[in-house]
Formats: structure tokens, sequence, C-alpha cells
């Protein structure tokens, strides 16, 4: 099992970070936003989409940081602040601005958001080592059909359940 490492310095590489973090989960004290060195942090436990066929489903304890980060804005939860209700981020994206600058911004389920302002998009992630197997993986057609259900669009009936926060331990 090789550890990733990437890095990211345009908005494609950006989508290519996004992709290995879809599903990730994490709490609001594993992001920090450190003002005098302009740089966001985040820990988290990534879903393995790299696994290959029959291979137990796993997550992977991951590490990213954004460089050269003016300002940070929430909606939905404030990074740092203890919690024990798990965050499922669903994707990274970029926002261009005057070049190179732009609004990175990381969608997490349950409408949450945090906006980094960029100088430019500077990210890198890191797998930091633990590597353990969870009971599924993440349903995205059985959690739209859920929502669907939920707010009541006819035509719904989700045949599995969203298991994408049931593996979070």
């Amino acid at each position: 099992m090789e550890l990733l490492k990437l890095a990211a310095l345009d908005a494609e590489d950006l989508a290519i970070l996004s992709a290995h973090l879809q599903d990730a989960v994490l709490r609001p004290q594993d992001l920090a936003y450190l003002a005098p060195s302009h740089r966001f942090v985040l820990v988290g436990r990534r879903f393995d989409w790299s696994a290959a066929e029959g291979e137990a489903p796993r997550r992977r304890l991951t590490g990213l940081h954004f460089e050269r980060v003016m300002a940070v804005r929430a909606r939905g939860l404030t990074p740092g602040s203890a919690s024990d209700e798990p965050l499922d981020l669903l994707a990274i994206t970029f926002e261009p601005s005057e070049e190179p600058s732009g609004t990175i911004t990381l969608f997490f389920a349950g409408k949450a958001a945090i906006q980094l302002d960029v100088e430019c998009i500077e990210a890198r992630l890191k797998d930091l080592g633990p590597v353990w197997e969870v009971e599924g993986r993440p349903d995205h057609e059985a959690a739209e059909a859920g929502r669907a259900a939920i707010e009541g669009r006819a035509g719904t009936n989700p045949s599995r359940t969203d298991d994408a926060r049931k593996d979070h331990a």
C-alpha cells in the first residue's frame, strides 16, 4: 500500500485532490487556519477509492494544507471547534478572480462550506500512514434517493442506505 502524496498548483490539479478526498470524514477540530503563516490545514479520514475490486473498503488518515490563504469564511461549521459530529467532505472547487487569485471552496454534506481566499492555488495532500478497513463504500445514489424521499420528491425509493457516515470511526 503506497502512501498518496500530491500537490495542486492549478484548478485541474485541485480537481484531482478533490476526487481523492471525496467522502473524507473529519471533525471541526481537524480544521485550522494559521493566519500568521497564511496556511489552512486539515486532517481527515479519506475513503481510499483506489482499492482494487474485491479488496475490503478502507480509509486512510490524510493531511491537506493550502498555502497563501488570505481569508477564511465558514458556513454551517466553526473550524477548530470541539465537536464529535462528523463532517463529510463532498468536493473542493476553485473560482478564479483576478489571476492567479481566487476562492477555494470546501463543500461538506448538510450545506456546510469553507471558503479560502487565496493568492494562488498551492495545496499539498499527503497520506499520514494509518489505514483501516471499513464496513462499506459511500453510496451516492442511495444518499440522493434518501434526500429526495425526505424532500417529498415523487418516484424515489432508496434501495440501500448511505453508509458514508457509518464508517467514520
